[in-house]
């Protein structure tokens, strides 16, 4: 079992790394630090494998552990530094809107997780709560209330909404 959960897990990294990297990048914006983030979430996923209760869900299972491992990098960082520059200009962000990625950054970090999932990574919403091992409804009501909070906060930043 633990051997068929280790090839299983091994073969969805390979399958999703893309994907698996973009969520990362979406919380850390350096590239650097969001491959980092992968290869971590890739050892403790392949270190923790015999823990994968149900095979059919290897990927919202690697997808958790990549958001729990971002979060604490975010927590980490965050009680080391007080501000950090991205200085060399050589890192280039997924957003294409300015204004939408500063209202993003201004949001819980689960509510931006519900956000990115459902229209950066085009999950379902009960693939969200699948991932994020909460109620549809709970997942449902965060979506609103995030969408809610980034429609106010760009009104306030004067952004064109369509």
């Amino acid at each position: 079992m633990k051997q068929d959960n280790e090839a299983l897990i091994e073969q969805q990294l390979i399958a999703d790394y893309k994907k698996l990297y973009r969520l990362a990048y979406s919380y850390v914006h350096n590239e650097n630090d969001a491959l980092d983030l992968v290869q971590e979430s890739a050892y403790k996923a392949i270190k923790h494998s015999h823990t994968l209760k149900n095979p059919q869900y290897a990927g919202t299972w690697l997808y958790r552990i990549v958001i729990n491992e971002s979060i604490s990098f975010l927590r980490k960082r965050k009680q080391q530094e007080t501000v950090l520059y991205d200085m060399d200009g050589e890192t280039e962000d997924i957003y294409s809107d300015v204004d939408l990625h500063q209202a993003l950054e201004q949001l819980e970090p689960m509510d931006k997780t519900v956000i990115v999932l459902r229209y950066f990574e085009g999950m379902q919403l009960n693939q969200i709560a699948q991932t994020l091992d909460e109620n549809l409804s709970t997942v449902k009501s965060r979506l609103y209330r995030s969408l809610k909070k980034l429609r106010l906060s760009m009104e306030e930043e004067g952004a064109v909404l369509l």
